[in-house]
């Protein structure tokens, strides 16, 4: 986000998280704001089957699911990613009076959500698509690059498939490239 909103966070305390520590869970009640200082955090939901869905990658400059700043809990579990991540923390009534005081960064805040709605509704239309070979096209076609091959199964989550299935399509691509 804009330096015009990140200095809302300005005066908040740091958090360190290992990989794969937890930050909050579906349904805790909403007390922080939190950015991304540095790392990735993994906005997610299981599935009733148990599978992961990838909500958000949310990465240095970006808040930490910004829906709940207007909700009393959590609609998703927060997770680092596999480097861990440090985020910075805002009481929510902070937050909130820190962005009346400030216009620019309300607006700048304004302009994030925007941006927030468009990428959701990206991710919603990669998820309508019926193949795995469609759904890596749509995603590789937004200036996307493959992640480290240690990072394939974030990319499944993304793109909501199996990992095997992304691998079987990944494999199928380096077999036609190498033909």
């Amino acid at each position: 986000m804009l330096r015009a909103f990140a200095c809302v966070f300005d005066a908040a305390t740091e958090r360190a998280l290992a990989p794969g520590e937890v930050l909050f869970r579906t349904a805790d009640t909403v007390r922080q704001m939190m950015m991304v200082r540095a790392g990735l955090v993994m906005l997610e939901r299981v599935t009733r089957t148990g599978g992961r869905v990838v909500l958000q990658q949310a990465g240095a400059g970006a808040v930490v699911s910004e829906a709940s700043a207007y909700s009393p809990s959590y609609h998703c579990d927060a997770v680092a990613g596999p480097y861990g991540a440090r985020v910075a923390q805002l009481p929510v009534d902070q937050f909130h009076a820190r962005l009346g005081a400030d216009r620019a960064a309300s607006d700048a805040w304004a302009a994030g959500l925007a941006q927030a709605v468009q990428a959701a509704r990206l991710r919603a239309e990669l998820r309508s698509l019926r193949t795995v070979s469609d759904r890596l096209d749509a995603w590789l076609g937004e200036q996307q690059t493959l992640p480290d091959r240690g990072h394939w199964q974030d990319l499944a989550a993304e793109l909501g498939v199996s990992r095997e299935a992304l691998y079987r399509e990944l494999a199928r691509r380096r077999g036609v490239a190498e033909a």
